[in-house]
């Protein structure tokens, strides 16, 4: 999901992680800032937001997201 900021006119993004330990253990210890890159995609930055009671992890970004957009 995104959406265009209409103040700065950023594009704001955000999606979830699905449950994996290593990138759970990333947000516990505090590593928030990440790389993400989807396969046959270009990488961007984005930030470990929060992690659910499942182990998801929501990552943010703003700019290109990582993965298809309008």
């Amino acid at each position: 999901m995104g959406h265009l900021q209409p103040i700065d006119g950023s594009y704001r993004w955000y999606d979830r992680i699905t449950a994996h330990p290593a990138v759970a253990e990333l947000h516990k210890s505090g590593h928030k800032d990440i790389s993400i890159r989807l396969p046959g995609g270009e990488g961007t930055q984005a930030r470990l937001a929060e992690l659910d009671s499942w182990g998801n992890v929501r990552v943010t970004g703003s700019g290109r997201p990582p993965f298809p957009y309008p």
